[in-house]
């Protein structure tokens, strides 16, 4: 089973209200194949929200206490994306998921790039919040771009 993000699949969950919505993806959870999350909504967050970006290294430091994730008017909205990569791990425990597919630079979900903290739309590598803790503790986690990129759909 994969969880997936649910801005993936048509959900309006993004930071601005929209989605990121592939046919692709929807049809993974059209035939069950996934189950559609957003750890940002979980973890308590309003949509529409001000966008957000990791200050400091990655995902991984955030968990470790060693970075911080801030609004683009410096509010502290840390405690939320740990809280809802927390619950997106508890969903894919329970639903036997062994595999992400994760939003793109997202700073919940990029997986190979998320932005650089400076909000100038400049990337770094790392991760986001959400794939940090799910590759913690185990789960394959897939960058969207990349999925779409190099055909890795299969039904």
């Amino acid at each position: 089973m994969i969880i997936i993000s649910a801005c993936l699949a048509g959900f309006n969950t993004r930071y601005n209200g929209e989605n990121s919505c592939n046919a692709v993806f929807e049809d993974l959870i059209r035939i069950k194949k996934a189950v559609p999350f957003c750890p940002e909504q979980a973890g308590g967050l309003p949509t529409p929200r001000m966008p957000a970006e990791i200050i400091g290294e990655d995902g991984f430091a955030v968990i470790k206490g060693k970075a911080v994730v801030l609004t683009k008017d410096g509010k502290n909205v840390t405690e939320y994306f740990i809280r809802g990569a927390k619950e997106m791990l508890k969903l894919a425990e329970l639903i036997g998921a062994d595999t992400a597919i994760l939003k793109s630079k997202s700073p919940s979900c990029g997986c190979r790039f998320i932005y650089n903290g400076k909000f100038d739309g400049t990337l770094k590598e790392g991760m986001g919040v959400t794939a940090a803790l799910l590759a913690t503790y185990g789960l394959k986690v897939i960058d969207s771009d990349e999925y779409l990129l190099y055909g890795l759909y299969q039904k």
